[in-house]
């Protein structure tokens, strides 16, 4: 399944960013997705996911009280708020799709990736 991340851009600590994913068809159906980030040098954390209904979500403690996820299951989307962008937040941030309806934090639990969107925060 390929999935398409946009939204990412150029912003300036403090700001905000909204970033997509968007999968072709039904391709969600049933699945929950995630966010992943991976800066320069780093290995690839997890940010955030969303359950396939929607009502369950999981943070990673660094984005708790700033980034939001949802989805829009009729429009096949799944997006991520990002408010009072810091420059640690800098990095290519991808989607994925786990093979779980549940929302989980573990990369071994998604079977499909999208490429990345970068977000540059600037101090």
């Amino acid at each position: 399944v390929q999935l398409q991340a946009s939204g990412g851009g150029l912003v300036q600590a403090g700001g905000a960013l909204r970033l997509s994913c968007a999968a072709p068809g039904r391709a969600f159906e049933s699945y929950a997705v995630g966010w992943f980030r991976q800066a320069p040098g780093k290995e690839r954390e997890f940010v955030a996911a969303i359950s396939w209904s929607g009502s369950g979500t999981y943070y990673a403690d660094s984005v708790k009280g700033r980034f939001t996820i949802s989805r829009d299951n009729a429009r096949n989307t799944v997006y991520l708020q990002m408010n009072s962008l810091k420059p640690e937040d800098t990095a290519v941030y991808c989607c994925a799709r786990s093979s779980l309806s549940y929302s989980s934090p573990h990369e071994s639990d998604y079977n499909s990736w999208g490429q990345g969107t970068q977000v540059t925060v600037s101090s």
